[in-house]
């Protein structure tokens, strides 16, 4: 019984491209109560892996968060499986406004502790226990609000490239970083004040929903499907479009437009640009926004050390990253002292 990846990237890249089959990048959430994560998640994979499907996916205790690709003509297979698990029948499925056939190369379902990294200790709330879920026609209402404190529950890096107007955007590394700045700053607007969020899918805000009415917060809302659902609602309803620039999201793609405002600037010589990149050293890969011209001159590196290095042979940059850890916690997105136009 196959619960693991047979094929590296590249090999499964060649296969799409073989292939000519259009698929769809898909995310999708849900807050249950599961047994058995260990259970559910061979069950996923075995089911997911006959219908090609290719993605990240984390699988916890209290539910399930999903980021994955499907070729379109299995979309309606990949239904029917979801409706057959009793807590997933007819949750909701966010496509991506932006398509990519090789938005993900793999197949990962694993079991976390939790589906969003929250590093809460505190059980004495209910993550269900969620605040009011508002579409796009009553959350820009809300925005027209003076009552209303409109709030960004995703990290720097994301609502750099773009967010709502007259948003906060906390200067923050992680979720669980903004949970607390968020509370201590309105402490004083519990009672009075609407507190809005939003993030990129909804995932984030619906635990941040139960969070604060936890903390006390008596008028809490979210954006129901979040940055991704907003799009396709102002679409077709011809609403007005109150974000702007472009929504980042967590595959190959790294960011799909939502207006044509660019807010951000290259991270390098400060022209207006809202492209991320990986540096191309290996052994940094630093996530950092990048022009073309600077693409060009850096050699897709964030600096000229890292630029030296990925001009040497493959094998001795293996041998220079033997022994060395590379993780998000050494190599935060966006921030290096290399960035001398990072905000």
């Amino acid at each position: 019984m196959q619960l693991y990846n047979t094929l590296s990237a590249k090999e499964r890249e060649t296969l799409i491209e073989a292939a000519g089959q259009e698929r769809l990048t898909i995310s999708f959430y849900k807050y249950a109560h599961i047994g058995n994560p260990v259970i559910f998640r061979n069950h996923l994979f075995i089911h997911w892996n006959e219908l090609d499907v290719l993605g990240r996916i984390y699988v916890a205790n209290e539910g399930i968060n999903a980021q994955l690709s499907v070729p379109a003509v299995n979309f309606e297979n990949l239904k029917k499986h979801l409706d057959s698990v009793s807590f997933l029948e007819n949750v909701r499925l966010n496509i991506a406004i932006e398509q990519n056939n090789k938005s993900f190369l793999k197949l990962k379902v694993k079991v976390r502790k939790k589906i969003v990294a929250d590093g809460l200790n505190d059980n004495t709330f209910d993550v269900t226990d969620k605040g009011i879920h508002v579409g796009a026609e009553q959350f820009n209402e809300l925005l027209e609000d003076p009552d209303t404190i409109l709030v960004d529950m995703r990290n720097h890096y994301e609502s750099e490239i773009g967010h709502f107007k007259n948003a906060i955007t906390p200067d923050v590394d992680t979720f669980r970083d903004s949970l607390d700045l968020i509370e201590n700053d309105l402490a004083d607007h519990k009672e009075d004040k609407k507190l809005v969020m939003y993030c990129t899918g909804g995932i984030r805000c619906e635990k941040a929903s139960a969070y604060y009415r936890h903390k006390g917060f008596k008028q809490v809302y979210q954006l129901e499907g979040g940055i991704i659902e907003y799009a396709r609602q102002v679409e077709n309803k011809k609403l007005e479009n109150k974000f702007m620039g472009k929504n980042f999201v967590f595959d190959h793609r790294r960011g799909e437009r939502i207006s044509n405002e660019v807010i951000a600037n290259c991270h390098q010589c400060g022209k207006a640009c809202d492209t991320h990149v990986n540096c191309a050293n290996e052994a940094c890969h630093l996530l950092f926004i990048q022009c073309e011209e600077c693409a060009e001159k850096m050699d897709d590196c964030c600096s000229i050390d890292c630029k030296e290095v990925h001009a040497l042979p493959y094998e001795e940059q293996k041998r220079l990253r033997k022994g060395k850890e590379v993780s998000n916690k050494i190599f935060k997105k966006g921030r290096s002292e290399v960035l001398k136009y990072k905000k």
